[in-house]
């Protein structure tokens, strides 16, 4: 089927955007996009009892349902019998895919985002040509307070066009949801309310929020401005049933213990205690880490590209620092490496940065053992990765070092990230009016960052190119970089989880299978866990 004047306003206006979007209606489904699915949210809160009545209804049926997000991603998918499943199985219509019109063209719950009205889309009138044997209704669920679109429901049979009676179904269906999104705002609110009042009574600053809803007393305002602001949403979006307390530093520069808290009864609802603390900081455009010299051997793990070079400079503090790497023995031979190590220990003094001592051949690992061993100068500051990751010579080596520092990747460290930014963008030559908005920061803390802090210089550079003064906004950003993905990170656990299956791919050279056995889990929880934790690169 083509693009033509018998087709529906609606279709062939959804057709036309599809055909701008570069959709290509033979191969829409082979390039599908997955991400992860917030499961803890208010509209996944308030649709799951619905569409458990609504899937006893339809049991034994030729009829599934789709729950789809704001953002276009399936959060929940039901089937009325095994031979659907398995044919949304076979297209990749899974939790987690995009139904986006830019995504898979003409479809009942895309199309419905990019209008906001209720719409079938039946057999043909599909864009992806894998879709037209179906044929779907899709119903939008609007928050009944903001009236902002929070998702999309939809039925869907196989067949050319579905049965009228089902749209008063699926109508009813939305209603009770939405009814429940307001019924579940009340209480949270309510009783996010409460905890705001009952603690901002103790002259301290307290933040409290809740979806796009924020409350601050008086000395919150003084103290905080709008990027400290986001930056704590920002953590209040990680918090689990025990809380978690930070040290961060505010735009102003004054050092604060940010403490965050659950609050019960409500939708992820949060109220962050900030207590500034009574020794003073550099401005966030002037901060430089304090350094500390000491004479023993010091240890600088982590991965590649979290700074470990230059935080081990630094340790040196205004001492000499030279610096072997253990690509100079690749390059010009373990014997030109030995010599120059030779060389400084006679000048005995200074700092010697011994950077991937964890790539080094034994005997030049041995080699610098004993200079350890004599406890005489120069200092030696060793580089490597993650000290679990070390085995062998390097590890014994390595555990002669009492002073230890091991960086964590930047997508842990969100409270860090405006200080990183600031200090990056003062290397960068930027004029001191540069800084980074509210809306860049939120995007930047969504990110995975596989590169550390070298993908962090590289999008900055991006973002100040051609500019000169004022704030870093999210259209400053590369383009890759501008979404917020659900305005959610990835809570510790599941960065854990996210680190644990990347080790076990880079480990087994990517091999899903190998690597799934490796986890103790089967290659279909592999797959589900490769979607949800946003791990695309394998």
């Amino acid at each position: 089927m083509s693009l033509t004047d018998e087709m529906r306003a609606p279709i062939a206006d959804s057709w036309r955007r599809a055909g701008l979007a570069g959709v290509d209606p033979a191969s829409a489904l082979q390039g599908l996009t997955y991400a992860e699915v917030d499961l803890r949210s208010p509209l996944m809160a308030a649709a799951t009892p619905v569409l458990d009545d609504l899937g006893d209804q339809l049991s034994e049926t030729v009829f599934s349902t789709l729950l789809v997000d704001r953002d276009g991603r399936v959060a929940q998918r039901w089937c009325g019998t095994r031979g659907l499943e398995r044919a949304f199985d076979d297209l990749g219509v899974a939790v987690g895919v995009s139904m986006l019109e830019e995504a898979v063209g003409t479809n009942a719950p895309g199309t419905v985002l990019e209008t906001r009205e209720r719409i079938a889309v039946h057999g043909s009138e599909h864009y992806a040509v894998p879709l037209r044997d179906f044929s779907c209704y899709g119903h939008p669920i609007f928050h009944p307070v903001t009236r902002r679109i929070e998702g999309v429901l939809d039925i869907t049979c196989v067949a050319t066009s579905a049965d009228p009676l089902l749209r008063p179904v699926v109508a009813r269906a939305v209603a009770d949801i939405e009814q429940r999104l307001l019924d579940g705002s009340r209480v949270s609110e309510t009783e996010l309310l409460h905890a705001f009042q009952a603690a901002s009574g103790r002259r301290r600053a307290v933040v409290a929020m809740l979806d796009d809803l924020t409350m601050s007393n008086r000395t919150a305002l003084d103290l905080l401005g709008q990027v400290d602001l986001t930056l704590l949403r920002m953590l209040a979006q990680d918090v689990g049933s025990t809380g978690l307390s930070r040290e961060i530093t505010l735009e102003s520069g004054v050092a604060a213990r940010v403490r965050v808290e659950h609050v019960p009864r409500t939708r992820g609802g949060s109220l962050v205690h900030v207590e500034p603390l009574a020794r003073p900081r550099s401005p966030r455009n002037r901060t430089t880490p304090v350094s500390r010299v000491a004479t023993g051997p010091a240890l600088v793990a982590g991965a590649p590209g979290t700074g470990r070079t230059t935080y081990a400079a630094r340790l040196a503090g205004d001492h000499r620092v030279a610096v072997l790497t253990a690509a100079r023995a690749l390059l010009d031979g373990p014997q030109a490496w030995s010599r120059d190590f030779a060389s400084l220990v006679r000048a005995g003094q200074g700092t010697v940065c011994v950077d991937g001592v964890d790539l080094l051949p034994d005997h030049l690992v041995d080699l610098v053992a004993s200079h350890v061993a004599t406890a005489t100068a120069p200092r030696v500051v060793l580089i490597s990765g993650p000290v679990d990751d070390l085995v062998g010579r390097a590890a014994a080596l390595v555990s002669a070092c009492t002073d230890r520092t091991e960086l964590a990747p930047l997508a842990a460290r969100t409270a860090d990230l405006p200080d990183l930014v600031a200090t990056q963008l003062v290397d960068l030559g930027c004029d001191a009016s540069v800084h980074l908005a509210p809306s860049a920061l939120a995007a930047l803390g969504a990110q995975s960052w596989p590169g550390n802090l070298r993908e962090l210089r590289a999008v900055l550079e991006h973002a100040v190119r051609d500019r000169g003064l004022g704030p870093i906004t999210v259209d400053h950003l590369p383009e890759a970089y501008r979404s917020r993905d659900g305005a959610r990170t990835l809570a510790p656990l599941e960065r854990a989880e996210r680190d644990a299956i990347v080790a076990a791919l880079d480990q087994h050279g990517g091999n899903k299978v190998r690597a799934a056995a490796a986890l103790g889990i089967s290659r279909t929880t592999l797959y589900a866990k490769l979607r949800t934790l946003r791990i695309t690169a394998y």
